[in-house]
């Protein structure tokens, strides 16, 4: 019975070896894993990479006067890429 009560005693102090030792082990906090999005295209850029855009091609003006054409929502570091014709 002694040796019980001091089990117990020895789990529930704060300052106890058992009980830090056990506060260590718990899992950390993770993140979920994001879902993969769906639906994207592969498309040649005006620079001669391959880039993989998620979002549709759009025209756009440039400043003197022509159309560009574009994909939105690419992977990388640009969120809209010029396309080769």
């Amino acid at each position: 019975m002694k040796v019980l009560a001091t089990l117990l005693l020895s789990l529930c102090l704060p300052g106890s070896s058992a009980h830090t030792a056990r506060s260590l082990n718990f899992p950390t906090e993770r993140k979920a894993p994001q879902a993969a999005r769906k639906g994207g295209r592969w498309y040649f850029a005006e620079n001669g990479h391959a880039v993989y855009c998620y979002g549709p091609v759009r025209m756009i003006p440039m400043p003197d006067g022509g159309i560009q054409r574009v994909a939105t929502f690419c992977s990388g570091e640009k969120p809209i890429v010029p396309l080769k014709d």
